[in-house]
């Protein structure tokens, strides 16, 4: 039930964020006007807010930044990880300034504007960050009124009933419509985005859950050639393809709930012995393909410089990552192992089958933004597909 928030509205704030428990956290809108309900979520990435903001696994959420100069950059075209952004918005510490990069084609705060994300200004990021901490991550509302007009018991009904991320299949709102070929490679300094490559190339089918498009330029960049397929693509649609090997893509929502039409697939394809690569989202569903549970985490793992440790040789991976959920590595089967963990709370980030070829990581291989150590992946997937392509 609804109940009084606990700070007044200051003088000449145009921003608020609205917990469900009634907490009132006051600042200044900029972007786009309006309120929009979801999780508040904190990204400790200190570059790479227009990737960030553009990547569909934060559909449903409201992303906290810690870093505290956020738009400095600008905006352009060619920095973004999907072609409809689906955060909610986000949450930073300093009003955004003027650009001060020579790639920049438009203000940050135009650019969220004419893509509908809300920002706000002004808020004391870190007591945020460190409320989700000991508290989990809160549901909430967004908002921003040019004119300082707030509804308050109108704001936080819509907070309170906002139904959360378990149990939610955002994959299906955010996967691409139809069956497509990927043109493209990595990006580089002066020369824009690579060809996607010529040649007798190993064929990958992505199936998209809410894929980052540098995943697909990675698999590119490692000797692919890729074909993307919609979340609820059938396993006979997918072999008709004559895929070498499939690709599980991150996304956003509960695994377990995308799990319901995306796990009979994925199980179909293992007994097909069809090689699979899943990351984030795909690495959480082949863990349910193969019987193990996932679960809620407190607050998630979201930024650019997570360290993540190798079983089998204890070299350490700094990488990027972006989930709330993670695959119970108590739960695993015995013919999967674990092969990563978490170094700052011990959960899974890896899973290989020990009778098929078939593994996912947690994390974030092709960054964008963040480190590039754990690309070896990709050319471990895409290396060990034969040529020419031809799954039965």
């Amino acid at each position: 039930m609804a109940h009084a928030t606990t700070s007044a509205q200051p003088q000449g704030a145009t921003g608020l964020l609205l917990l469900a428990d009634g907490t009132a956290i006051w600042g200044r809108g900029f972007g786009a006007a309006g309120a929009k309900a979801g999780e508040v979520c904190f990204n400790t990435s200190i570059t790479g807010y227009q990737e960030i903001l553009t990547d569909p696994s934060y559909a449903g959420q409201i992303i906290t930044f810690t870093f505290p100069h956020i738009g400095n950059v600008g905006a352009n075209a060619e920095d973004v990880e999907a072609d409809v952004p689906r955060a909610l918005g986000c949450i930073v510490r300093e009003d955004v300034t003027n650009p001060s990069s020579f790639r920049s084609a438009q203000h940050f705060t135009q650019w969220l504007e004419a893509n509908g994300q809300i920002g706000i200004s002004g808020i004391d990021t870190r007591a945020l960050t460190r409320r989700i901490r000991e508290a989990g991550a809160p549901n909430a509302v967004i908002a921003h009124a040019p004119d300082g007009v707030f509804d308050m018991p109108a704001l936080l009904a819509q907070a309170q009933g906002w139904a959360g991320l378990e149990g939610m299949d955002l994959a299906i709102e955010v996967t691409g419509a139809d069956t497509r070929d990927w043109q493209g490679g990595i990006w580089t300094l002066g020369q824009g985005y690579a060809g996607a490559g010529e040649g007798d190339r190993p064929h990958v089918v992505a199936i998209d859950y809410g894929a980052k498009h540098n995943i697909f330029r990675s698999l590119v960049q490692a000797g692919a050639r890729v074909t993307i397929v919609p979340a609820q693509t059938p396993v006979d649609a997918i072999t008709a393809l004559q895929p070498d090997g499939v690709f599980l893509s991150n996304g956003p929502g509960d695994p377990a709930a995308t799990g319901v039409y995306a796990v009979p697939v994925i199980q179909a394809l293992l007994e097909r012995d069809v090689p699979i690569f899943g990351i984030c989202l795909g690495h959480q569903l082949l863990g349910l393909a193969a019987g193990a549970r996932t679960m809620k985490m407190h607050q998630g793992h979201r930024g650019a410089n997570h360290p993540v440790k190798r079983l089998e040789t204890g070299v350490v991976e700094i990488t990027s990552m972006n989930h709330g959920f993670a695959v119970d590595a108590a739960t695993l089967p015995a013919n999967v192992i674990e092969t990563h963990v978490s170094l700052f709370d011990g959960s899974n980030c890896g899973i290989a089958f020990t009778d098929k070829r078939a593994f996912g990581v947690q994390y974030h291989p092709e960054a964008s933004p963040g480190p590039q150590d754990s690309f070896y992946l990709f050319e471990t997937f895409v290396g060990g597909l034969k040529s020419p392509a031809g799954v039965a």
